[in-house]
């Protein structure tokens, strides 16, 4: 072997090892910025938790109904929480009619988690604009099916006829008696360690201190984690890397949306799930539009957490599980119709690009949506419905 070849060997052993050193940094970020999503829902979970519940309770007109559910689930950061909640209200007496336009309202809230995510790109504004519109891809599609739902509903009670159907399907209340609600959750497990040590060390602030630390650090672990995540994915994704992972996330819708079912059946929350993706976007490594259909799997998978949850309901259980499955029948018919319509297939895709070129990658305009549209909207239309 001359000696030209023994560097060539030894420069490709070198590349070898910086790209596994590299793939490892990676995962070790994501950890941390998995961790710090998690804090982020804890902390607002210790502040407003509360105040959620007290906004469920105080619901009584479907489209008040729709501003609590994205009002709440945008404090508590999770739809998850909210639809949670609303299981046991609904099996304490809420009545459908108003507990559907919740869940219909905290798909739309949860979505605010991927946009505090596209924040992290700050530093540069063309990477933050990609960013941002991979977040807001996941708004822009519950919003065209907040808006194609929400008349039928209002008009000819379309769920609320499916909980009826669903009610003559029920088993009897005693043979569904297995709590599942507290099945093993891989992603939970893996982060606990670390969010009950950050939430044991600020357990002692005096309220609301502990839940404001909680946030604080949560943003700074994403802003941390995204700014080393971005550099390492410009160089690890590219030629055939970029073609891999393109190939494993999005060869296709059913295959993108099959993806991100399955990881949110794992993590059980989209917000985690669709976090992640928004930094492949913000990095250039993909586009909104290839990861949209992962956006929608996620969707759909996130509904597990509402059925685990009417498992637990020792009251009118059936009742809470019509409302679980009317949450998972919402999106999956959200999916089917949006992409049987082929001008509605694609468009919130061309919304939220839209979007994000109107914002021009600027941290201020993207605030000034997030507080307009899951806070001053919401709270402007429970002050005139109240």
């Amino acid at each position: 072997m001359s000696k030209l070849d023994s560097f060539k060997d030894d420069d490709s052993h070198s590349a070898l090892g910086i790209s596994l050193l590299n793939w490892v940094s990676v995962l070790f970020l994501v950890y941390f910025l998995l961790c710090a999503v998690g804090l982020l829902e804890s902390g607002f979970r210790l502040l407003y938790a509360d105040e959620a519940r007290s906004l469920i309770a105080a619901a009584t007109h479907p489209v008040m109904g729709v501003c609590v559910g994205i009002l709440a689930t945008a404090l508590v950061q999770s739809s998850s929480v909210t639809t949670s909640i609303l299981v046991g209200f609904v099996a304490g007496g809420l009545p459908l009619h108003i507990a559907i336009p919740i869940v219909m309202g905290a798909n739309v809230g949860t979505t605010v988690t991927n946009s505090v995510v596209a924040l992290g790109f700050a530093p540069d504004r063309e990477e933050l604009r990609r960013a941002f519109s991979a977040a807001s891809v996941h708004d822009c599609f519950n919003l065209l099916c907040l808006a194609i739902f929400l008349p039928l509903e209002l008009a000819f009670g379309l769920f609320q006829n499916m909980a009826a159907t669903l009610s003559t399907l029920m088993p009897p209340a005693d043979i569904v008696n297995h709590d599942l609600s507290q099945t093993y959750n891989f992603i939970s497990s893996a982060t606990a360690p670390f969010i009950t040590e950050i939430s044991n060390g600020v357990a002692h602030l005096p309220t609301p201190g502990a839940g404001i630390a909680q946030v604080g650090i949560g943003l700074g672990l994403i802003v941390f984690c995204i700014h080393f995540v971005k550099k390492l994915l410009r160089a690890l994704l590219v030629g055939s890397s970029k073609r891999i992972a393109e190939t494993a996330l999005h060869s296709g819708p059913a295959s993108g949306i099959a993806s991100g079912f399955v990881a949110t059946l794992i993590t059980q929350s989209s917000s985690t799930t669709t976090s992640l993706v928004v930094p492949l976007v913000g990095s250039g490594a993909l586009t909104t539009r290839q990861i949209y259909p992962f956006t929608l799997g996620a969707n759909i998978g996130t509904c597990i957490t509402a059925i685990l949850a009417a498992f637990a309901v020792t009251g009118a259980r059936n009742t809470a599980f019509e409302l679980a499955f009317i949450h998972l029948f919402y999106n999956v018919l959200g999916v089917l119709i949006v992409f049987a319509v082929p001008f509605l297939r694609y468009l919130p895709v061309s919304m939220a690009e839209t979007l994000a070129q109107a914002t021009d990658g600027k941290r201020l305009w993207i605030v000034v949506y997030l507080l307009v549209i899951f806070l001053m909207l919401p709270a402007l239309g429970l002050v005139i419905l109240g």
